[in-house]
């Protein structure tokens, strides 16, 4: 990488970070002069916590009006999309100035969306590809409650289209969140399970992004403003410091005892997230996600689970290319082996570890992939072309065969080194 490559870096207008951030807003929203906007949650935070309520009588305080649609769902969908808007037409809310959103990715997903669809009441599927430059799109404020989807400052929205089953993406820079507001107090309730799952994918994110193509290589078309550009000096320093936090905290947030450790580890994924989100939400992600999505297809298994068990076969088919990451990130995870071609070997295996440590899937056969769907999940893995693209190794196809393959029977070639003395002494 030079530095003399191409930066093209977007990241939310506002950055807020610390636990009880969320009392600042209702004072903020009047600070920016919004009269009236919409909360998208969904039930359980408006039945068993006490945050959109605060939220609602805060900004009433402050002279700003909220009202709220708890519709959100899990993996949203086009359909879910489109009778939100219908619905909030109905019910005579609009017009509003801002959307705010509350929850997990899907949340945050749901409400880039009606930033889109509210203004004029049209489908969601009106904005699948390139949006218009002069189609509106609402401000959004984005408080997530775990910690690693990211979607806080990045520029698409992944939708279901029911239709077929498969996700689409509305994707501009206008849909990064005008104020990404990060408390970590909302991850300390988080069961295991989803905190396991973010957790891993912000690592991902993080790892995928700091390896991914170079900005100078990428391919932008004649996009003047795209949403994903490649890495570079400023995206890697993100990614960096992200994956430091994952390696120091990851493991230990996965605790639920509420101790001062606890917390502060969940802390430090809360920022580990946010950081892995800036950088790729401007570089962009490659094969983890690629094949992560086929996966999911086949298996309907979580997002998080999908990218976990890609992530140690997909770094062990960069050691050629990405050499000097590769060591830097066994470093950070305390890899220690004098020799660097050892470090590099043993990392994939170490995040192999620390995956099943977890409570995750380590093999694409423990999903419940069988033998004869890989070449099928190869397929629909390449077929995802903008990932594919962004993978940095000149053979793709062979790459991603040989990855599938490995995944499913669990090897990594780690394993060979440890298993070759061994044939020797037989």
């Amino acid at each position: 990488m030079s530095v003399e490559d191409l930066v093209h870096f977007c990241a939310p207008a506002r950055l807020i970070m610390g636990a009880g951030a969320r009392t600042r807003l209702p004072a903020l929203l009047q600070r920016l002069g919004y009269q009236r906007g919409l909360i998208v949650t969904d039930r359980f935070f408006t039945l068993s916590t006490p945050w959109v309520e605060e939220l609602v009588s805060g900004a009433r305080a402050h002279g700003v009006t909220l009202t709220v649609y708890d519709g959100g769902a899990p993996d949203p969908t086009t359909t879910l999309c489109d009778d939100a808007t219908a619905a909030l037409h109905a019910r005579g809310d609009l017009p509003l100035d801002h959307v705010i959103a509350l929850g997990g990715g899907s949340n945050i997903d749901l409400a880039k969306a009606l930033c889109l669809t509210l203004p004029a009441g049209a489908p969601v599927r009106t904005f699948i590809g390139r949006i218009d430059s002069a189609t509106p799109v609402l401000p959004l404020i984005a408080m997530p409650t775990t910690a690693g989807t990211g979607s806080e400052a990045t520029p698409g929205a992944i939708l279901v289209d029911p239709d077929n089953a498969t996700k689409v993406a509305v994707m501009d820079n206008r849909l990064r969140p005008a104020v990404a507001l990060i408390d970590p107090e909302f991850t300390y309730t988080c069961p295991p399970r989803v905190t396991a799952d973010a957790g891993i994918d912000a690592l991902t994110h993080a790892v995928e992004s700091y390896l991914t193509m170079d900005a100078a290589q990428f391919e932008r078309g004649d996009d003047p403003d795209p949403g994903y550009s490649g890495r570079n000096a400023l995206t890697m320093l993100f990614a960096r410091e992200s994956i430091r936090l994952c390696a120091r905290h990851l493991r230990r947030s996965h605790a639920t005892d509420g101790s001062a450790a606890m917390r502060d580890a969940r802390t430090g994924m809360s920022h580990a997230s946010v950081y892995a989100a800036l950088s790729y939400g401007s570089a962009g992600l490659n094969a983890v996600h690629g094949i992560a999505y086929a996966v999911a297809g086949l298996t309907h298994l979580s997002h998080g689970t999908t990218n976990a068990v890609m992530l140690p076969y997909v770094l062990d088919a960069l050691r050629d290319v990405r050499r000097d990451e590769l060591l830097t990130i066994a470093r950070l995870f305390d890899v220690d082996d004098v020799d660097a071609d050892a470090a590099i070997e043993r990392l994939p295996a170490v995040l192999r570890e620390l995956i099943g440590a977890l409570g995750v899937p380590i093999t694409l056969a423990a999903c419940g992939i069988e033998e004869g769907d890989l070449d099928t999940l190869t397929r629909d893995a390449l077929a995802v072309t903008r990932l594919a693209k962004a993978f940095p190794v000149p053979d793709v196809d062979a790459r991603y065969a040989r990855i599938v393959r490995n995944a499913w029977a669990g090897r990594l070639s780690f394993d060979d080194a440890r298993a070759a003395p061994q044939r020797r002494v037989a």
